[in-house]
């Protein structure tokens, strides 16, 4: 390698993204509600629609005991909310898991939650 190389590549600007944890959050949502998405229609699996559910379920419950935590900065009502969410979203997937109830809730939850993590205001 060239100094002239070294230098101009030192000055470039820089490609990736920074990850932030909104981002991050974010990110999860996304990939999880994608599997959802997908083992919502008719010709997925059983056992995609099972995956899909655990992911879901991995993710909210990671997102109650996070707003659980008292070092959490959020605003308290803030996170009874997300915690409530993560309660139902609980109690739903065991009954979608047994047929009798829709993934459609779910991933109408997970996009709510990424609208508001971009920012997005909620629409009336």
């Amino acid at each position: 390698m060239t100094s002239s190389y070294l230098a101009q590549s030192a000055y470039n600007p820089v490609r990736s993204a920074v990850k932030t944890e909104r981002g991050t959050e974010h990110a999860a949502f996304e990939r999880v509600t994608v599997q959802l998405s997908r083992a919502d229609r008719p010709e997925a699996s059983v056992a995609q629609r099972a995956s899909a559910l655990h992911e879901n379920r991995r993710l909210w419950t990671l997102m109650a005991a996070n707003v659980a935590d008292s070092a959490n900065a959020l605003p308290q009502s803030l996170r009874a909310q997300i915690f409530y969410l993560a309660e139902f979203t609980l109690q739903h997937s065991r009954k979608a898991l047994s047929g009798d109830a829709s993934l459609t809730p779910l991933i109408d939850i997970n996009t709510a939650v990424m609208r508001g993590l971009r920012g997005e205001a909620q629409a009336a």
